[in-house]
Parts: structure tokens; C-alpha cells; sequence
């Protein structure tokens, strides 16, 4: 059988050996709960083992865009992983859940061990970034479905909240402050735009400098995705946020107004934080209208907290704790004619 597989493509010892290669990196995610080995029918995990009173599981699928695109033709894999389990864990964060553990599923044309072990490399990265185990997951390989160097990634993620502190949005009200703390680049979001702009606009490769940059093309593109989970628990246990959004696809417009109810708006001072050059450079490569990037992009702020005034001082401090710089972003106001508006 393994002989008629190979025939069809198929390299069955490929597979084990990828299992064998990533098993020391999923090793360093192991946390409290976490039961069995890897490579099971499945992945267990023990909620008893957590004093949680009143647990409620909290879980998100996400991928990571044509940003794999510009990972596969860079020939750069150890990131990309990053990238698909901050963009799962940070979507729970953000409703006050804490990361318990995480699947992957990669499908590829052809396997070759030494890639897939980089990219398994960079998710057990991004679990033990966030605290979470990485306990299963799935390599398919497809060919006649896929290229040989064409690979898919995504994710799974669950975690757990104590019923009592979850993140809804309820509480919010006009009069709370917004903060924001900083993303590390475009994340994972708005890469057929980008790759538009870099790749079919200017004719730049992955290899070429961005010279206002002074970075390469992937080397600008593939900065990982930054992971929150560390950052926001503490302030989940003390409750001190009455809402959380996760700046991704749609940015400020589509985002921050998941957090809160219809009948609110969100004031945004723009020039409150530092935008990131990157932004700078999209907008002027693709000729954006200034305000349309923020329609797109995270512009360089990668999650927002509603924050009742006079708590601000109290989470501005406790994230500074943590090596965080927080920027007083804007406000929430009673409802406009658009749930965003943004004022100089």
C-alpha cells in the first residue's frame, strides 16, 4: 500500500518523520491540563486541573492570508506559524479567555520535513508566547490539489474564562477611555493589498530593499504577529476592562466596534500613537487615501482596550510594568452618525 500511495504522490515516511521532527518543539509548549503525548487519534486536556469555578471555553479558527505567499516565496517559514496562533489567541483575548491550547492543520503538494518543521517550529513559538499547549494537528499531503511548494496553514485555538469575568461589552459607556498598545507591523491582515502594492505595482521582489525601510520586502512582510495574551490576562483577573478588540481585517472600522453596543461610537485621535513607517510606505506605494488605511490596517496599534477613566491610570501602569508604552487613543461617545469617527 505504501508503495501504490507513493506512486500517487504521496510520501508516507515523509509523515513520520515530520511527527519525529516537530515532537521537541511542541514539548516546550506542555502547560498545566494538558494530557497524553502528540501523535494520538486526538488531543486531550484536563479542565479540572484548573481552578476555574465557573469555566466557560472560548475558541477561534483563523488563518494567515496571502501572507503565506510572501513566506513561500521568500523561502522563510520558522514565522509564519507565529502568525496563525496569535491570530487565533488574540481573537479570544479579546473576550477575556485564557489560552489553554491549540491545533494546526498544514496541507501542502508536497512534504518536506525540514519546511514543516519550521513552520511547526514558529506555532510551538507562538503557544509558549501565549501560554498555550500545543497538543495535535494534521499534515495533509495533496497533490494535484496543491504545488509542491505550496502550502495552506491554520489554526484552532480554546481557552478558558471564568464565567463572571468574561469580556462582552456590556459594561461599556460613552466616557471610557480608549488605549491602545502597539502592533509590530501589518500582522496578518491586508496582504493581497500589500502584495498588490509591492509585488504588481512597484515590481519589487521579496529580495529587493524597501528604501525608506532600509529593510528588504520580506524582511518588512513577514514580521510576526505580536501575541497579547501575556499582557491582557492580569488585566482580565482584575477587571479592569470593560472591552477588548483585536485590530485585524477591516482595522479600526470593522473592529472596534465589535467591542460595544449600537448605540456607541468610538472618537479616535489620530497622530495619539506611532504609526509604524510600513504604513507610511503602503500609503504612499498604493496612493491610499489617508483615512481609507485605517479601513485596512492596524496602522500600528494591534489591540484597544475601553477602559473606565478612572481605572486608565491603574492599566496604563500595570502594562508599563510589562514593558508596554499605552497611548490614550480616544474616546467613547454617545453614538454618531458612524460607530467610528476619527478628529485631529
Amino acid at each position: 500500500m505504501t508503495n501504490a500511495y507513493s506512486k500517487a504522490g504521496v510520501d508516507v515516511n515523509a509523515g513520520y518523520e515530520v511527527v519525529e521532527r516537530i515532537k521537541k518543539h511542541v514539548k516546550r509548549t506542555k502547560r498545566l491540563g494538558v494530557m497524553g503525548a502528540i501523535g494520538g487519534f486526538g488531543g486531550a486536556f484536563d479542565l479540572t486541573a484548573l481552578n476555574v469555578k465557573e469555566p466557560v471555553l472560548i475558541s477561534g479558527t483563523d488563518g494567515v492570508g496571502t501572507k503565506l505567499k510572501v513566506a513561500i516565496d521568500a523561502d522563510k517559514h520558522d514565522t509564519i506559524g507565529i502568525d496563525c496562533v496569535a491570530m487565533c489567541v488574540n481573537d479570544i483575548v479579546a473576550q477575556g479567555a485564557e489560552p489553554l491550547y491549540f491545533l494546526d492543520y498544514i496541507a501542502t503538494g508536497k512534504n518536506i520535513p525540514e519546511r514543516l518543521e519550521q513552520v511547526v517550529a514558529g506555532v510551538a513559538e507562538g503557544c509558549v508566547q501565549s501560554g498555550a499547549a500545543l497538543i495535535g494537528g494534521e499534515t495533509a499531503e495533496m497533490p494535484g490539489m496543491y504545488q509542491d511548494d505550496d502550502y495552506d496553514l491554520a489554526g484552532f485555538a480554546v481557552g478558558v474564562a471564568e464565567k463572571s469575568e468574561m469580556i462582552t461589552g456590556e459594561k461599556i459607556k460613552a466616557g471610557d477611555v480608549l488605549l491602545g498598545i502597539a502592533s509590530s507591523g501589518i500582522h496578518s491582515n491586508g496582504y493581497s493589498l500589500v502584495r498588490q502594492i509591492f509585488f504588481e505595482k512597484k515590481a519589487m521582489t521579496t529580495s529587493d530593499i524597501i528604501p525608506e525601510l532600509n529593510q528588504t520586502v520580506a524582511e518588512a512582510l513577514l514580521v510576526p504577529t505580536r501575541l497579547y495574551a501575556k499582557q491582557v490576562t492580569p488585566l482580565i483577573k482584575e477587571k479592569l476592562l470593560n472591552g477588548v478588540a483585536h485590530i485585524t481585517g477591516g482595522g479600526f472600522v470593522e473592529n472596534i466596534p465589535r467591542m460595544f453596543q449600537t448605540d456607541l461610537t468610538a472618537e479616535i485621535k489620530l497622530n495619539s500613537w506611532d504609526k509604524l513607517p510600513i504604513f507610511d510606505v503602503l500609503e504612499q506605494y498604493g496612493e491610499i487615501p489617508a483615512l481609507e488605511m485605517y479601513e485596512i490596517f492596524n496602522m500600528g496599534i494591534g489591540m484597544v482596550f475601553a477602559v473606565s477613566a478612572e481605572n486608565v491610570a491603574l492599566v496604563t501602569n500595570l502594562l508599563a510594568k510589562q514593558g508596554e508604552v499605552v497611548y490614550d487613543i480616544g474616546r467613547v461617545i454617545p453614538l454618531q452618525e458612524k460607530q467610528v469617527v476619527f478628529v485631529d
